[in-house]
């Protein structure tokens, strides 16, 4: 019987450890959560789809969420939200809807981590943008969300043919 205890408290540790995390000191929440303080606070929603073993959501983590002025500048302007795109908990859409988290990313196309998805404060999708970035990428892509220049032009037109 201690044996089997013993193992089964390896296997929650281990379970645990597989789990993708997000930028460490970030004041990230689930899904859910994050949707209803957006609507509350009228904060639109930074979402962040990241996986276990995604070097590429490490390399971001470590390289451009270690930014101190990064980390005030979202913490400050949106609604933090985490996904773990393979994981298996349930969380409700906008329309009630009722599905896991590997389905959101399904249907936003979250086929490659990290991902990221700017949402009204009511889950409307802005954009989203695959892959690394840097800082300034994110400082640009604050002032074309917060600026609403969405509204009306491209990310590409507003950033002036600047990939």
């Amino acid at each position: 019987m201690r044996g089997i205890t013993m193992l089964l408290a390896l296997c929650g540790l281990w379970a645990g450890a597989v789990l993708a995390d997000p930028p460490a000191d970030y004041p990230f929440v689930d899904f859910d959560s994050g949707l209803r303080t957006a609507r509350a606070s009228g904060k639109p929603v930074f979402l962040y789809f990241g996986r276990y073993g995604c070097a590429w959501c490490d390399h971001t983590n470590r390289k451009t969420f270690s930014d101190p002025a990064l980390k005030t500048l979202y913490s400050a302007n949106y609604v933090l939200v985490y996904v773990d795109a393979e994981s298996g908990r349930r969380l409700t859409l906008p329309s009630g809807e009722r599905i896991t988290e590997a389905e959101l990313g399904t249907r936003l196309q979250a086929f490659a981590t990290p991902l990221f998805v700017y949402l009204t404060p009511q889950g409307d999708k802005i954009m989203q943008i695959p892959g690394f970035k840097t800082v300034q990428d994110f400082r640009d892509y604050d002032r074309y969300v917060r600026g609403g220049h969405y509204r009306d032009k491209t990310l590409l037109e507003f950033l002036g043919g600047k990939s």
